[in-house]
């Protein structure tokens, strides 16, 4: 470092400043790439940054002002510093400064932001920082960890005195504000440490948590590190072994990712994952690597979220003597209750009889009041766990406990979210110790495959609650009639299990459960019922969302697989629960309705008998005798009305319902047939709005459409693309706004204006929209596949790639190049992921030939894959 500046320094003198700094982070980075412990480098960077202060500090000769300190604070204090960390410090005074003093502590905050440091600041008395202390826990907590750097060290023990004074948040008013700032800063992330782009500080099991029990034990006990607690008695020598070791590994991944970051963050998002999985050694195909350091990651996390929760319990007891010895209740020769938390009668129970970890957890289910479990028996389960020498499963005695909790009715709200923070899940089955952790590399998902399994779980637990039926009516409705819920419950517990081992997950998972049940002593045909869902969990969402459900072929296809209606009930609530519990915000009435009418015309087509089609012409008579009664009671003659519907197929008034008709007719009879007529459903139509299209058919037209409601910030989800027989085009698409939801009905008129403009000119001005960051970090090929078809007069295809802005208007501009003409559309988003389905005829109005299918295959994939305008 440089020995001496002069009086005022140059900027040569601060360009030396900042390249030494440079020069000391890229040291660091290539000791870090080498292996240096991360222990080392994060204290060696809070000494060099002492060193650097001090001699600032002596540059502007504050040591020659008595009475002056510069103090160290928060993580600073602790003498923690990343690569990217704030320098927190305290400019401390015993009164106030004068205005010399004060110009003079500004110059040198400046000089400190001009060698591009990231400093906290504050510059107080020590009466400021015990005043503004007593209300703002912040501060309260980062004057806990203050360290002097230099200058008055008076001033900083008497500080120190009144920071440590008994008045001065006394311990049982600063623990209960931890630990209600820690459930607050919990929620903020699901409570869950499962989340797909976590915050490596402040994440449930995060760096914070350690932080909180440190920030307890120094106010209570004094203790002002991890050593100093277990020398208190509150930590095991395993337990404080274990923390360092966790600590350890958090701060290896934060460093790796500070040296990539230009910019103060913590969280490891995508875009981050692979680099810091490369700095930290793990590498492999494809996103092996990245999947490797987050399962490590996930697992450092739940150790620290467990040691956290057991070490408050034993906080809150010693702090605020809630020790309960008078609340106890018997609940067996096993188990008690202590306040709210059960508790193990013999310290080696769980050792000498594994099969009782699950007793506990069936007392858990069987009893409200108990919120978790005492830290004396979580300190047993913790040493049982890891001396167990064979998994639950392999006893006998603990399958059958095993069933008993799945089939308790409570179990699903509480009891198997409890198994799987504690590792229990882990410890009875080896197939979910291989999920746990487990990543799921996409937008789509926001949690790990155990997490969303879990979440899952209780999600079909609110289907019993009458609360959630207006979100959830089927369901609601089919939930509490299924008589054997355990078979649901083990699809459910297996319909992801086998993610990450490559292989249909689907299929690998289906034959685990069958083996499961068999061994848990159900019926051939109960485990052929589990089996059978887990096979097909996608089966529902992929049929509603991603293929004409209007067409009787595919509700009887859909209808013969499913084969009767218990599996049908089964089915849709596993369905709904895995889409709610794959992410919060995926849920939409949308996706309701959708699924609502798959379960209700498959429901119709199993009465019926899959051997007695409906009658095709029989529906289009009933809803055109339904429409043309509205309309004559508007006014409309019977003759009008048959006029212009001599001009429509057969096909329109079969996939519209008889108000649709109406609707359309209404507007189309009392409108001039030379301007575009558009139309917008008043009321949520299917939970989103129609946007019905009436104009002369044109090749562009279906893409000047979706373009323009892409400018519009409307996302279309469905779209039935018809022609009348003197050659109009009548166009229905079913959009959504951004929060998934029916257009209101002030944005009609705009909507409405733009799509007439855009179709008299048959030109829409897309504007080029970026494409969103998070999606810059995936790797999506377009794939286009042909389906087969019975009757062979139209082409399906299925359409997979990244979920581009404007993707819809490409597709569309490539089918009019090639004189494609689409019939009818589904538009599924999955994350960062489009998977579309189409149904188009060629020119003639044929199937496409095979010339014709690799000729749009080829085009398709130029277009998307190389973003061609």
């Amino acid at each position: 470092m440089t020995e001496s500046l002069s009086p005022n320094t140059s900027s040569c003198e601060q360009q030396a400043l900042r390249d030494e700094l440079e020069q000391f982070a890229e040291q660091q980075k290539a000791q870090f790439l080498a292996h240096t412990p991360v222990t080392e480098l994060v204290y060696a960077r809070s000494q060099f940054i002492d060193r650097l202060l001090t001699r600032l500090w002596r540059h502007f000769q504050f040591d020659a002002i008595p009475r002056l300190a510069l103090i160290a604070v928060g993580g600073y204090g602790r003498g923690e510093l990343h690569p990217l960390s704030d320098v927190d410090i305290l400019v401390l005074s015993q009164e106030p400064l004068n205005t010399a003093t004060g110009n003079k502590v500004s110059e040198f905050l400046t000089l400190l932001w001009d060698l591009r440091l990231e400093v906290g600041h504050s510059v107080r008395t020590i009466e400021q920082c015990i005043e503004i202390g007593a209300d703002d826990l912040t501060v309260a907590t980062n004057l806990q960890e203050a360290r002097p750097i230099c200058g008055c060290t008076d001033t900083f023990q008497q500080l120190e005195e009144r920071v440590h004074a008994g008045d001065f948040w006394p311990s049982e008013a600063f623990y209960r504000a931890k630990v209600e700032e820690q459930k607050t800063r919990h929620a903020r992330y699901h409570d869950t440490t499962y989340n797909l782009e976590p915050d490596i500080k402040s994440s449930p099991g995060g760096l914070r948590d350690i932080h909180t029990l440190s920030w307890v034990a120094r106010r209570h006990f004094g203790a002002t590190s991890l050593l100093e607690m277990s020398r208190f008695g509150f930590l095991t020598d395993a337990e404080y072994r274990e923390l360092v070791e966790c600590q350890t590994a958090l701060w290896r991944i934060r460093f790796a990712l500070h040296i990539e970051l230009r910019r103060y963050d913590n969280r490891l998002t995508f875009g981050h994952q692979a680099q810091v999985a490369e700095h930290l050694g793990f590498i492999g195909e494809g996103n092996r690597g990245v999947e490797m350091m987050m399962k490590e990651f996930y697992r450092t996390l739940r150790r620290v979220l467990e040691l956290n929760k057991m070490l408050l319990q034993l906080f809150d007891q010693a702090i605020l003597n809630n020790t309960d010895a008078s609340e106890v209740i018997v609940l067996s020769e096993d188990f008690q209750i202590r306040g709210h938390l059960i508790e193990a009668t013999k310290p080696a129970l769980f050792q000498a009889r594994p099969e009782t970890i699950l007793d506990m957890c069936l007392h858990v289910a069987d009893n409200s009041t108990i919120e978790g479990i005492a830290a004396p028996t979580l300190r047993q389960l913790r040493t049982a766990r890891r001396r167990l020498n064979r998994f639950l499963v392999d006893i006998p005695a603990a399958r059958d406990k095993f069933m008993d909790l799945v089939r308790q009715p409570n179990a699903l709200q509480k009891a198997f979210r409890l198994m799987h923070r504690h590792g229990i899940l882990s410890s009875y089955l080896p197939q979910w110790s291989q999920i746990v952790g487990q990543m799921q590399f996409d937008l789509f998902h926001v949690y790990t495959v155990d997490e969303h399994s879990v979440r899952l779980l209780k999600h079909l637990h609110k289907f019993s609650d009458p609360e959630y039926r207006q979100r959830h009516p089927i369901c609601c409705e089919v939930y509490p009639r299924i008589i054997k819920k355990e078979i649901l419950i083990l699809a459910a517990i297996f319909h992801d299990i086998a993610k990450g081992r490559g292989g249909d997950h689907s299929e690998l998972g289906a034959v685990e459960a069958y083996d499961f049940c068999i061994l848990h002593g159900l019926s051939r045909p109960e485990a052929n019922i589990v089996s059978w869902l887990v096979q097909h969990h996608l089966l529902m969402s992929v049929t509603a969302q991603r293929r004409d459900i209007y067409d009787p072929e595919v509700v009887t296809e859909f209808a013969k697989t499913v084969r009767d209606e218990e599996r049908l009930d089964y089915l849709i609530c596993l369905t709904v629960a895995d889409i709610c519990a794959t992410n919060q915000d995926l849920w939409n009435s949308w996706k309701r309705t959708l699924l609502a009418e798959l379960y209700y015309s498959t429901q119709k087509a199993l009465r019926r008998g899959l051997e007695n089609p409906p009658d095709m012409r029989e529906r289009i008579r009933h809803n055109q005798q339904m429409a043309s009664a509205i309309l004559r009671s508007h006014g409309f003659t019977p003759r009008e009305i048959e006029v212009l519907w001599q001009r429509f197929k057969a096909d329109y008034f079969l996939r519209h319902t008889h108000k649709q008709l109406a609707w359309h007719a209404e507007a189309m009879l009392t409108h001039d047939h030379e301007k575009p007529l558009i139309l917008l459903s008043k009321k949520a139509t299917r939970g989103g709005t129609e946007v019905f299209v009436y104009c002369k058919d044109k090749p562009k037209l279906f893409s000047i459409v979706v373009a323009e409601l892409d400018k519009k910030n409307l996302s279309v989800h469905d779209a039935q693309i018809m022609t009348s027989k003197d050659g109009y085009a009548l166009d229905t698409f079913m959009v959504l706004d951004p929060t998934g939801k029916a257009l209101p009905e002030n944005r009609h008129n705009t909507v409405r204006r733009a799509l007439v403009n855009a179709l008299t000119h048959m030109k829409s001005d897309r504007k080029k929209k970026r494409a969103p960051r998070k999606l810059l970090h995936f790797n999506v090929p377009t794939k286009v596949e042909f389906l087969p078809t019975k009757t062979g007069k139209k082409t399906m295809i299925e359409l997979v790639a990244l979920d581009m802005p404007g993707l819809l208007a490409k597709v569309g501009a490539v089918f009019a190049k090639l004189h494609i003409s689409l019939q009818a559309a589904k538009i599924t988003t999955i994350g960062e992921r489009a998977e579309d389905f189409f149904i188009v005829v060629n020119e003639q109005g044929s199937q496409l030939t095979k010339e014709e299918q690799q000729a749009l295959k080829t085009a398709l994939i130029a277009k998307l894959d190389h973003h061609e305008k």
